[in-house]
């Protein structure tokens, strides 16, 4: 079982800069992480995900150049950078494992686990 605790959400202008931690517990080191947001009103759609290794890196169109995802093993913490931040952005941002060995997709339904999300809101 892996539990997902998110952080780092918050407010902040346009332009602006947050990163968002995802801290996993049980067989996260072996698992590939997504990230994942959803906006009120909007289907939840996937915006960037790492394997296991911290080798492969995959992003969405929308938060590719301005989004970087990272892992650290040591401290079972993926992270998302996110720079240059649009009003479009606003969203809850959850991130998500799939099961230990599993290769990583870009597909929501592919994910076991998930947190329970942190809001980001970007203000114009």
């Amino acid at each position: 079982q892996v539990q997902l605790v998110e952080s780092g959400g918050g407010l902040v202008q346009a332009g602006g800069s947050l990163r968002l931690s995802c801290v996993g517990s049980g067989p996260f080191s072996s698992s590939a992480v997504g990230w994942f947001r959803q906006a009120p009103g909007k289907e939840r759609e996937f915006v960037s995900a790492i394997d296991r290794s911290g080798g492969s890196t995959y992003y969405a169109d929308s938060a590719k150049g301005r989004f970087t995802i990272s892992r650290d093993v040591a401290r079972n913490t993926a992270y998302l950078q996110m720079n240059s931040l649009k009003p479009e952005d606003t969203a809850v941002y959850v991130c998500a494992t799939k099961r230990a060995f599993e290769a990583v997709t870009t597909i929501s339904d592919d994910y076991t686990y998930w947190g329970q999300g942190t809001q980001v809101t970007v203000s114009s």
